[in-house]
């Protein structure tokens, strides 16, 4: 009976032995087709951008706000730290200890609960990336063997890399890099010894010990880390000393992102999340090319321009608005009372400022205040454009033949707006244009652009002929251009960063240049992608300079006067769509162009006198004596082209070239002098 009990019971350990050992097998075989996945787990990587200067414009992120570190990088007293915390054998065992785990069995039979895992550092990124946080026995094998096996295929750095840049250490912030920068506001080589230990000791309970919320808890914890360091051994009882009694300054902020120009950044994100599509978990640096320093300059100036409508509105129009309070942004509203509400909506404007030779955008402001409206009126907003067509009819005329001392007719006149094939006489059929101020007459090119005349500008049209006119404008690729004669009053609709592009043909010499936004991105591996420069050649530099030295005219004595700017030469054109709906300047000193819009979004007037020069022209003026004051050696002076000549008669001095010439009748018969300009 004995041998028969001793059989059994032999007989049930080897099947139960056997039973073990495949089950083992089997988890074994699970953590082999999954050590892989360790390996090569990405974990989201926060995407930076840049202004041109390097200064941190936004973070890019999903869930994870997350900066990489390389273990290279990481200060060699952190991981001491970490060791003391966590695991202090890490470099002596092979992935489990099987004295901490004791340890933790012990403590937790004798507690009757579970308080302690005696996990190390390698189980733990076993635990946060390849498996779920139950607690079962299966899952507690599993860990081990997964740790056993991950220290043979990885090493002990590579373990401490992947660990220190996937914790979470409180208030959104995942990884040592990223704490050290949200908390602190330093790179990880410039943490004190103190501020260290306070960030080793969030894993335990990164809310608990968040200093931002709780800075005496934090530090107690970073105290008792000092104590584990000096009973160790690991620093100096000088270290301790010094460390013990510091209270390093903590910052609070509130927002993850730190996004300063909000408006270009989502422009950035509109163009590239095509182009990569993990954008905002790649860890790619994007460098724009925004100067900030500028951006902040063209969002103070497009507030300024905003309040000074509303300030206007509310003075000469008391009976139509009524003030709102000043918001936290500093912005004036003058709100249409109840009964003008269908006539008025909201106001808002959009500013682009860019760099002239290059196309570098240095300011792109979509709106006076993001908070209230995302909606990028500088990207997203198609509005007619005005009178700031007209220099691009101009430039037409003037490369094919015409100069500004050629005359043209200002005076009132009807246009039949039926085609060729329809017989009417309708009266709805006839359009009868106005000038904004009087008629001058017989006047020259320079005067009828400088004083924006419509009539003298549409006779030009007839005078040339539309279809060279028209066949002109569609040359320059503006979106959907109408075929008809209201385009020489700006009946096209686009966008300020559009109407940036076409300007470029007169701020940059006759070579339209694309604006460009992003100047270059580096992925993790650190490959760099530059974006190039789109161009192409209009005119000649001597042709586009006719155009700019009218312009020129049109700031210093002419419908921009308010744009003028004390010891810089500013070229530019007014723009008001019909009613007052749209107020534009277009304009540019030597070397910076600036597109300036107001409106509403509705599409409704500004008010009954706001047009262009008035809304859009003194934000100009504002903006550059702001730039001035932090850029005092801004070029001031336009340089003219080879080529270009100067004659001058009773009335002024006309400037022409080989292209260009003279009129067979000038201005003026009395001849003064003629000189070549260099």
């Amino acid at each position: 009976m004995w041998r028969i009990i001793r059989y059994s019971i032999g007989v049930t350990f080897f099947v139960a032995l056997f039973g073990v050992g495949i089950y083992l097998y089997g988890v074994y075989t699970e953590v082999q087709s999954e050590i892989e996945s360790v390996k090569r787990h990405k974990m989201d990587v926060t995407t930076q951008i840049f202004d041109t200067k390097g200064r941190l414009i936004a973070n890019l992120f999903n869930e994870h706000y997350r900066l990489y570190t390389k273990f290279e990088e990481i200060p060699p007293r952190i991981i001491e730290i970490l060791l003391a915390v966590e695991d202090t054998l890490f470099f002596e065992h092979m992935g489990i200890n099987p004295d901490a785990i004791s340890r933790a069995i012990v403590k937790n039979v004798k507690n009757l609960k579970y308080s302690e895992g005696g996990s190390t550092l390698t189980q733990q990124v076993v635990k946060n990336i390849a498996l779920s946080p139950e607690r079962t026995l299966k899952r507690k094998i599993k860990e081990a063997m997964f740790a056993v096996i991950l220290e043979q295929n990885m090493s002990k750095e590579d373990i401490l890399e992947i660990y220190l840049n996937y914790i979470f250490l409180g208030h959104g912030y995942y990884g040592v890099r990223t704490a050290a920068l949200g908390y602190f506001h330093k790179n990880l080589d410039e943490l004190t010894l103190k501020e260290m230990c306070m960030l080793m000791g969030l894993p335990k309970a990164p809310d608990t010990y968040d200093p931002s919320k709780n800075l005496q808890h934090s530090l107690g914890r970073a105290n008792n880390i000092l104590d584990r360091l000096k009973d160790i051994g690991w620093i100096t009882q000088e270290e301790y000393e010094a460390a013990i009694v510091e209270i390093p300054y903590v910052y609070n902020d509130k927002s993850l992102t730190q996004n300063v120009a909000p408006y270009a950044v989502d422009e950035v994100v509109r163009q590239l999340t095509p182009i990569y599509p993990d954008l905002k978990t790649g860890g790619y640096k994007i460098y724009l090319t925004i100067d900030l320093d500028y951006q902040n300059i063209a969002q103070e100036a497009l507030r300024y321009g905003y309040n000074n409508i509303n300030e206007r509105l509310l003075e000469q129009y008391p009976r139509t608005f009524i003030r709102e309070e000043l918001d936290s942004e500093g912005l004036i509203y003058a709100k249409p009372k109840e009964s003008e509400t269908n006539k008025y909506g909201e106001l808002n404007g959009a500013m682009v400022v860019t760099e002239s030779q290059s196309g570098k955008i240095l300011a792109l402001v979509g709106g006076v205040d993001y908070k209230k409206s995302v909606f990028n009126r500088a990207t997203q907003a198609k509005r007619q454009f005005g009178s700031s067509i007209k220099p691009f009819i101009y430039l037409v005329a003037f490369d094919r033949g015409y100069s500004p001392a050629w005359q043209v007719m200002d005076a009132p006149r009807k246009f039949d707006n039926t085609n060729e094939n329809t017989q009417s006489n309708q009266e709805e059929d006839v359009w009868k244009p106005k000038n904004v101020g009087a008629y001058g007459g017989l006047i020259t090119l320079r005067e009828a652009l400088r004083k924006s005349a419509n009539l003298a500008t549409l006779n030009l049209v007839q005078q040339v002929g539309f279809d060279i006119i028209y066949r002109g404008i569609k040359d320059f690729e503006f979106p959907y251009v109408p075929n008809d004669m209201s385009i020489v009053l700006g009946s096209l609709s686009l966008s300020p960063l559009e109407a940036a592009k076409f300007y470029s043909v007169f701020s940059n010499y006759g070579t339209m240049i694309t604006p460009r936004l992003v100047d270059s991105i580096v992925n993790v591996q650190g490959e760099t992608y530059t974006f190039p420069i789109t161009t192409r050649e209009y005119t000649q530099p001597q042709q586009a300079f006719l155009v700019t030295d009218i312009l020129r005219d049109v700031v210093n004595r002419g419908t921009g006067v308010r744009a003028r700017v004390a010891n810089l030469e500013i070229a530019g054109k007014t723009g008001t769509s019909n009613q007052n709906i749209d107020g534009w300047f277009c304009g540019y000193s030597p070397s910076i162009q600036t597109i300036i819009w107001y409106g509403r979004d509705n599409n409704t007037p500004i008010g009954p006198v706001e047009t262009g020069g008035i809304v859009a022209a003194p934000v100009n003026a504002y903006f550059f004596n702001k730039l001035l004051k932090i850029e005092p050696g801004l070029k001031r002076r336009f340089d003219v082209p080879n080529g270009i000549m100067k004659k001058t008669f009773a009335d002024g001095e006309y400037l022409y070239t080989n292209i260009s010439k003279l009129p067979p009748t000038t201005p003026s018969v009395t001849n003064v002098e003629e000189d070549l300009l260099f």
